[in-house]
């Protein structure tokens, strides 16, 4: 289905041509004065100089094209020569109806669907989550939404930090408190465990015990490095604390995520490509990309119009051992031989970027991708506390991710309950799903590459633009279509009308933004503008229902005209929210 506004530049266009003037200047945009029209036409300032026209006469003669349009209600020529436009009552009414009864509110799936890898996790195991993974978790989330909604094929990655010396620290600390372990014994030859010697609770203590003392003890850390190396050279007891860990730990990240309404497709990690590093360094070499220096295997990525320096892509240490450079190539050619996505995006902190160029850049010039494959880096800022520091705890540590989910739901508890009567368990129900709209929403709103100031008193907040805001406009759509049913009233043969008035009109306007939004916000890869559609959309909505006697209403077309409109925007509404990860409750 085309946009609102196509359809009005068409018809804009259309008059252009019927006037002698290029179609193309009749290309239609919403109106920056909303007071005087609702869509403008700016075609006719830029016929001036290529007819030697005064562009006022260039607007009268389309306007004059445009008398009696279908479309159109208004259509006015303005000094020096905009073209103000109103669209028609009826003309919007029918194409709020085409919206209503299409399956996805007017939104074309893609023509050329593509496949996508999205990589948006990075949580590394043994480590509690903490808010410095919340933003790559519910961005990229968000994005693969949007991308199925569009039809495209997004395969979600958490990719997961499982390899390397923080392995070697924990089997370590490990062999220390516990070495009776069957997994230490040389000469064990039986079948190890099914159960983990460690809970998820005990792993997490054990992790930083190991790192702290590995800084402050040379000894204990080339205990540690010799662990890694008996691990990565196939340990039997080695590999299978390591199953062990990976086991507990993803186990938890799974039910942290769930709690951000978060899931991966794929659950892969750096891991799963140590057996692709060798061949793929020997075939840098063989191409002559990979050279050595100062014992170290790089190779150079620098272009002639960098304006910056680039360095070369360190693909081995002096020591031989891999870096994160190294496995996120050899990831990309895994990604390549199964999946042969059209697109690899990462969603990662903006200062990871040279990373990304550096690795980019020696995955194009060795031909791991293909000439067309894009690879894309999308840097998101910091989450910061009031002080305009990263957030941290109350005690001025890294706050973990399900404390702060806790606290939201605190605090979103202690406003349902404030001043109304509701049963406990209903209460927490609904805090949990409306605390997530505010910590989604909070996040979302704001462009992906910007700073932002995470406010939990405001982010919880009902008013403004916040996510509890836009859920509290959604349970009240749905309450008044509720008690029409209960009335007796059949919501299946309803019908919208023109609008009677303005605030009508308005949210009209805005419900008919849908599919333009949601198509602009994947290709600019930019939840915020979904976020801000819905904040204007409620806020359309609020204004309406102030102003009108909706179930009051006494003549009955009008009334089921009201109703139809509510459908569809409830129905916008909660297809924007799923996109952003969050959902309503049935009430409030």
């Amino acid at each position: 289905m085309k946009t609102i506004i196509e359809l009005i530049s068409n018809e804009v266009m259309t008059a252009f041509k019927e006037a002698g003037y290029d179609e193309n200047m009749g290309k239609v945009t919403l109106s920056n004065r909303p007071d005087l029209c609702e869509y403008q036409c700016n075609g006719a300032m830029a016929g001036a100089k290529v007819y030697h026209k005064a562009p006022i006469m260039i607007a009268n003669d389309v306007v004059a094209k445009l008398a009696g349009s279908k479309v159109l209600e208004m259509a006015e020529a303005v000094n020096p020569g905009f073209i103000n436009l109103k669209v028609s009552g009826a003309y919007m009414a029918q194409y709020l109806e085409e919206m209503r009864n299409s399956e996805k509110m007017g939104v074309e799936e893609a023509k050329d669907p593509q496949t996508m890898i999205l990589d948006y996790g990075g949580p590394n195991v043994a480590k509690p989550l903490h808010v410095g993974h919340l933003r790559s978790a519910i961005i990229g989330e968000s994005i693969k939404r949007m991308g199925r909604y569009l039809g495209h094929k997004v395969i979600g990655d958490g990719h997961l930090g499982d390899w390397g010396l923080q392995m070697g620290l924990i089997i370590t600390e490990l062999h220390k408190r516990k070495p009776e372990l069957v997994y230490f014994q040389e000469d064990y030859e039986g079948e190890y465990p099914t159960e983990a010697p460690f809970t998820i609770s005990e792993l997490e203590e054990i992790y930083p015990a190991a790192s702290g003392k590995s800084k402050e003890d040379e000894s204990y850390k080339a205990e540690a490095l010799e662990a890694t190396h008996q691990l990565q050279m196939g340990n039997r007891g080695y590999r299978a604390l390591w199953k062990h860990i990976l086991q507990v730990s993803v186990t938890d990240l799974k039910k942290n995520y769930a709690n951000l309404n978060v899931d991966f497709d794929l659950w892969n990690g750096e891991s799963d490509v140590q057996d692709t590093i060798a061949p793929m360094v020997q075939k840098l070499k063989d191409q002559g990309l990979a050279y050595e220096d100062q014992g170290a295997v790089v190779v150079d990525v620098k272009e002639e119009t960098d304006t910056k320096e680039v360095p070369p892509c360190m693909i081995l240490k002096s020591d031989g051992a891999a870096l994160y450079t190294t496995t996120d190539l050899a990831t990309i050619v895994e990604r390549m031989e199964k999946y042969n996505p059209d697109e690899i995006m990462y969603v990662v902190d903006k200062r990871q970027e040279m990373h990304f160029v550096q690795v980019f850049r020696c995955a194009k010039k060795a031909g791991m991708v293909k000439d067309d494959t894009k690879l894309t880096f999308l840097g998101f800022g910091t989450m910061n506390g009031k002080d305009g520091k990263p957030f941290k705890t109350r005690e001025g540590g890294v706050m973990r991710l399900e404390n702060l989910i806790r606290d939201i739901n605190e605090e979103m508890y202690k406003k349902i309950v404030d001043n109304r009567s509701i049963k406990e368990d209903d209460a927490r129900a609904t805090a949990k799903i409306v605390g997530l709209s505010a910590i989604k929403y909070g996040d979302l709103s704001n462009q992906a590459s910007k700073d932002y100031i995470f406010d939990i008193e405001r982010f919880t907040s009902f008013e403004g633009n916040t996510g509890p805001y836009i859920l509290y406009t959604t349970v009240r759509i749905k309450s008044i279509l509720n008690r029409y049913k209960e009335e007796g009233g059949n919501l299946d043969t309803l019908k919208i009308l023109a609008a009677g008035s303005d605030s009508e009109k308005a949210l009209m306007l805005e419900a008919s933004k849908f599919n333009q939004v949601i198509t602009n916000a994947y290709e600019e890869k930019a939840p915020h503008k979904i976020c801000s559609y819905i904040y204007e959309l409620a806020n359309a909505f609020n204004r309406f229902y102030h102003e009108t006697k909706i179930l009051a209403e006494e003549d009955q077309a009008k009334k089921e005209s009201y109703l139809a409109l509510l459908m569809l925007v409830k129905n916008i509404l909660e297809a924007c929210i799923d996109m952003l990860g969050f959902e309503a409750p049935e009430r409030m």
